[in-house]
């Protein structure tokens, strides 16, 4: 069987063809989130997230032949994990990676390292913030709000977890935007618009995330961007196209017929 770290709309895909081409797939999400896919007999799910032990005891437990990291571009502790289990198991670690969009040249856009320096830049202009990066980095968000008097707008998934995570954080109701997204260009300047958010933050989640039309969208709203980049990845097993990826499978002995 292979374990397939999901959670994303990259999952999917990568799923159906491989249950099409005969491996038994078990998907694992962090979150209980339904995943957007077909059903079929070879694919199987679980729910909750998975530390180092907890990844080897799946493993154990469904005589895991191979693992196929689609997880989130910015999940690094999962890719890292995934890594790190699968070399002790002595299992390849494959991972698909969606192509970046975003460059330190994109015209608008800062490009910065992480959430801490994210917020500094997006309240030294001084005009309300649009985070549309979840709920799990709010904190200096929040504090910078705070700091400046600017307004603080955070789009979140539509699940009770991260409507709380909002609410706990101290964010007012009326500035939470509950959607799923990846979100339309008009969805987006709707969103801006309705805050008149001088400024948004996003991941370079790639084409699949959205990461386009949020650009188009605050490019067309005078918006100006604020990019976290992506964290560095653990594995030379990448591979930005399914049919790579799934032709790499195969090539790995003991995988075949899993």
């Amino acid at each position: 069987m292979i374990l397939l770290l999901g959670g994303t709309s990259d999952a999917a895909p990568i799923a159906m063809r491989l249950a099409q081409e005969g491996y038994r797939v078990l998907i694992s999400q962090a979150t209980d989130v339904p995943l957007e896919t077909a059903r079929h007999d070879n694919i199987e799910f679980r729910t909750g997230p998975l530390d180092d032990r907890g990844l080897a005891a799946v493993i154990e437990e469904y005589d895991i032949r191979a693992i196929v990291d689609a997880a989130h571009p910015y999940a690094a502790t999962v890719h890292a994990a995934a890594s790190r289990v699968a070399g002790a198991k002595g299992i390849p670690c494959l991972c698909f990676v969606r192509p970046a969009v975003v460059s330190a040249a994109s015209p608008g856009v800062e490009l910065v390292a992480d959430h801490a320096a994210a917020a500094v830049a997006a309240f030294r202009r001084g005009r309300p913030v649009l985070l549309t990066t979840g709920t799990r980095n709010l904190a200096p968000y929040v504090a910078e709000s705070r700091n400046t008097g600017q307004v603080l707008v955070v789009r979140v998934l539509d699940h009770p977890h991260s409507l709380n995570a909002g609410r706990q954080a101290g964010i007012q109701p009326q500035q939470i935007i509950a959607g799923r997204g990846p979100f339309s260009v008009d969805e987006n300047r709707r969103h801006i618009r309705a805050f008149t958010a001088g400024v948004l933050v996003t991941k370079d989640s790639g084409t699949a995330g959205g990461t386009i039309e949020k650009l188009e969208a605050a490019r067309a709203e005078g918006c100006e961007v604020v990019v976290i980049a992506r964290p560095a990845w653990v594995t030379s097993l990448q591979f930005a196209e399914v049919d790579a990826l799934l032709a790499a499978v195969t090539a790995f002995d003991g995988v075949a017929g899993a």
